[in-house]
């Protein structure tokens, strides 16, 4: 039986885990994490739809390896609500809302009205049991980033491995905010497209 040929996305997953193993050696790594954030919207908006999430998401490719190849999932049918507008929306409320209110603590470490905050929290609630190897020679503000949207990365992970564990493996996926985010957004580019191909076809109508 021949194997699967394997291609070079195939392996990021080893980038996810590589990126939570880093940063808990040096924060500053977190900032790579910016790349999970942007990539998928930029491709949306090139009019790539979700090519990052089915081709691209390492973080996908993880729990699809925990779940089926090490056999960690019970693979229990995904709640529908989860994959509701309701839930989906409100989480990427939820979701932006922490990461926005992340960056105005990194503005205020900036502007010098707050200390930084070397702490990794987990569900945004539960300080993480570990010290932080000091950070010189950084602006106290790129710090505060890197331990927030560490804090995020890693609590989204949990949360993802969590329902991978009860559920489906990719059940985090069918509410991951970065997923609704490209999803609403290609809806909107592949409706403007349409219109203005009707608005085309109406012109020509008129002239011919």
């Amino acid at each position: 039986m021949k194997m699967k040929n394997k291609k070079w996305n195939d392996y990021l997953w080893i980038a996810t885990v590589l990126y939570f193993i880093l940063g808990l050696f040096n924060i500053m790594f977190a900032w790579l994490g910016m790349i999970c954030f942007m990539v998928p919207l930029i491709l949306t908006f090139m009019g790539k739809g979700k090519l990052y999430c089915n081709s691209y998401c390492g973080r996908s490719q993880l729990f699809n390896i925990l779940g089926e190849r090490k056999k960690l999932s019970k693979k229990r049918p995904t709640p529908e609500f989860l994959a509701g507008k309701a839930f989906r929306y409100g989480f990427l409320i939820f979701f932006m809302t922490m990461f926005f209110n992340m960056v105005f603590n990194t503005y205020l470490v900036f502007e010098g009205s707050r200390n930084l905050r070397e702490v990794i929290t987990i569900l945004w609630t539960f300080k993480f049991a570990w010290n932080a190897p000091e950070i010189v020679g950084v602006s106290p503000w790129i710090v505060q980033f890197a331990f927030g949207f560490y804090s995020m990365m890693l609590t989204s992970a949990i949360i993802g491995i969590t329902t991978m564990h009860f559920y489906k493996p990719r059940t985090w996926c069918t509410f991951c905010p970065i997923g609704t985010m490209t999803q609403e957004i290609n809806k909107v580019m592949h409706k403007k497209a349409y219109n203005a191909l009707l608005d085309s076809r109406q012109s020509d109508e008129k002239i011919a």
